[in-house]
């Protein structure tokens, strides 16, 4: 872990900004002496920028908001202070809300790994389980509880009653909960805990809703901010202008030419399916797919064997995008172009993790000019220029500004509004993306209802 990213630490309440003490090593934090041991087994001697500035005021008990980015290190900056807040009790005392299922396992897994010899004992909840089986987890006395919303809203609405003892709430990934439509039963679980008790946000941008969030739940937060919307620094990114029949054919070839993890992005669940068979008939790679509508076990084992490298490729949704670290993903592709900007960020963010190298390219149709222009907006110039090219015979060839426009490709971003055809994200359940349209169990917003679930 290195930290050289700028970090600001601002009490939200109050003008200007101030630099956070400089931390280098874990060891300068008073924790208890079992958090060295698992660090030391972990690897972990030197916290990243989030981590440096969060872990000390998490630890005097201070409500915060950290502003960063996916691959950051952000659950480790919330885990280690609740661990060593927790270490020994009997009783529950944290509860982490992370929008997807995923996530969520990612959450546990990194408390089990630094909580091990503390004794920290950690309840997963999320959909696609059976309630028994949280029954089953919730009587064996956690002093964590790791959620979806969807989830917990359920236990909530059948009288279950465990939340009264939390001391401690953190919505992780707060921003994904707002476009997934979560916001209505996060209130309702704050509405659940004790008013008095630590809470820590995480969040990659910051909208009005999680600001009035901020307002009516958290007491003087210290705001946290490491970096700003960017890229993974170590990813080469490549845009190429390509037309709607050419982008599986393209896909084809970079597949060919990739020889490690590859982990391809599409916005409908409809679509990750399609594809998928059409590639399994044509292609001898191991692959799976991953979205929102899979039951739960095939979602762990689609993940697992992505991450032990029985899977070579996962074509997902966005569900994948944020939160999951799997080390090692040599390149990521945009099959389709991502509709926000952010989720362009958070994409490619799965690849160059941890000071490795990695490749990010995106596919760019004449309708998704207005996309890219949001992107660049966001990025500015670390968002490369498209690149025309034409795929014959599984060749790809790049084509001059004259054949482009012979062959129907833009060479820059046109100048033509937001497309109108694109309701596909719509309706997409436990992160499969969201839509501009009505799709199946969206709303013409692009918002999901507030009985989403994951």
């Amino acid at each position: 872990m290195n930290a050289t990213a700028a970090t600001a630490v601002t009490p939200a309440s109050k003008a200007g900004t101030t630099t956070a003490q400089a931390v280098t090593r874990f060891a300068e934090f008073p924790f208890h002496d079992a958090i060295f041991a698992d660090l030391a087994d972990a690897g972990f001697e030197i916290p990243t920028p989030i981590q440096a500035a969060c872990i000390g005021p998490a630890l005097e008990g201070k409500d915060i908001i950290g502003l960063a980015q996916t691959g950051t290190g952000k659950t480790a900056a919330f885990a280690l202070p609740i661990i060593h807040r927790l270490a020994r009790r009997m009783e529950l005392g944290a509860l982490v809300l992370a929008p997807t299922r995923e996530l969520a396992a990612q959450i546990t897994e990194a408390f089990e790994k630094l909580g091990k010899s503390s004794g920290v004992r950690v309840a997963t909840l999320v959909g696609g389980v059976p309630m028994n089986e949280d029954d089953k987890a919730l009587r064996s006395w956690p002093n964590v509880i790791v959620a979806t919303p969807g989830r917990l809203n359920d236990h909530i609405n059948y009288g279950t009653k465990f939340l009264s003892d939390v001391e401690v709430l953190v919505i992780d990934e707060a921003d994904r909960m707002h476009d997934m439509g979560f916001i209505p039963q996060v209130r309702k679980i704050q509405a659940a805990l004790p008013q008095k008790r630590q809470t820590m946000m995480f969040t990659a941008t910051m909208d009005k809703e999680i600001e009035t969030i901020i307002r009516q739940s958290m007491r003087n937060p210290a705001r946290i901010q490491v970096g700003a919307v960017a890229p993974a620094q170590r990813a080469r990114q490549q845009l190429f202008a390509v037309s709607e029949e050419d982008k599986t054919p393209l896909l084809v070839s970079l597949l060919n030419d990739s020889v490690g993890r590859v982990l391809v992005f599409l916005r409908t669940k409809r679509g990750v399916d399609r594809l998928r068979r059409n590639l399994s008939r044509s292609m001898h790679i191991p692959m799976t797919a991953l979205h929102g509508d899979m039951e739960q076990e095939h979602r762990d084992r689609a993940m697992g064997g992505f991450r032990d490298g029985r899977f070579r490729v996962l074509i997902a949704t966005d569900i994948a995008a944020r939160g999951i670290d799997v080390a090692n993903i040599e390149h990521v592709i945009n099959y389709d172009f991502p509709q926000h900007a952010e989720d362009y960020v958070h994409r490619i963010g799965r690849t160059a993790r941890q000071q490795a190298e990695g490749v990010a390219s995106s596919f760019v149709t004449r309708m998704d000019g207005f996309y890219v222009r949001g992107v660049r907006k966001l990025i500015g110039d670390k968002l490369p220029a498209t690149v025309p090219v034409l795929v014959k015979h599984g060749c790809v060839e790049v084509l001059s500004p004259e054949q482009a426009q012979a062959q129907g490709h833009f060479v820059n971003e046109p100048n033509h509004d937001k497309p109108k055809r694109d309701n596909q994200r719509g309706g997409q359940r436990g992160g499969g993306g969201r839509g501009r349209g009505r799709g199946r169990g969206g709303q013409r917003n692009g918002r999901k209802p507030a009985t989403a679930r994951a």
